[in-house]
């Protein structure tokens, strides 16, 4: 098991997190950000509540349907 020192752990990089964990690097503290996750940003950015990416999602889905893509 590896041992980490860090004055600041942000757990999630939604849109909260990620500006918490950047400003806190700013001011100078050893800074940490985990996220479950592969992107940044939160449900609202990649995938929900912005009604551009909700569409963009969705498009991505039709076209993987009706490609045959997702039955692989």
């Amino acid at each position: 098991m590896s041992d980490y020192d860090f004055d600041v752990i942000v757990i999630g990089a939604g849109p909260g997190g990620y500006v918490a964990a950047i400003r806190a690097a700013q001011i100078g503290l050893k800074t940490a950000c985990a996220e479950s996750r592969a992107t940044l940003g939160g449900t609202c950015l990649n995938v929900g509540c912005i009604p551009s990416k909700a569409m963009l999602h969705a498009s991505e889905l039709y076209h993987e349907a009706a490609s045959g893509q997702l039955a692989k």
